[in-house]
């Protein structure tokens, strides 16, 4: 029970950092989403220390492994609009595809960068 009350915990601190994000955007109108905003300032909070990690480990780690849930609304929505997608079809996979492979290549260059670096400061 301690467990499904911290990961509670730690979803309402992530929620209520995305509802400040868009309390931001509609109280200045902005043209960034609040999500956006809301991100930003949760990075803001972690590396100055305002948040610790430990404190919204548990639920971030349980939004990590169901994220492909989160995907299917929106994926079962594109379906609605297939006339739509019929005559760029072709487009729309290249786009995907290419955008997908420099994706994984800059994420796994970056990890390797931090890797090294991180292997560099230990010795």
């Amino acid at each position: 029970m301690l467990k499904i009350s911290k990961i509670v915990f730690h979803i309402a601190v992530l929620y209520v950092i995305f509802l400040f994000g868009n309390l931001v955007q509609q109280t200045f109108n902005l043209f960034v989403p609040g999500s956006v905003i809301g991100m930003i300032v949760f990075l803001i909070f972690l590396l100055t220390g305002i948040i610790k990690v430990s404190w919204i480990e548990e639920g971030t780690k349980l939004f990590v492994n169901h994220l492909t849930l989160f995907f299917i609304p929106a994926t079962v929505g594109v379906m609605n609009y297939m006339e739509i997608f019929s005559a760029t079809v072709l487009w729309v996979v290249g786009i995907v595809l290419i955008s997908t492979a420099l994706v994984m290549a800059i994420a796994g260059m970056v990890s390797q960068w931090l890797i090294r670096k991180k292997e560099f400061q230990h010795e």
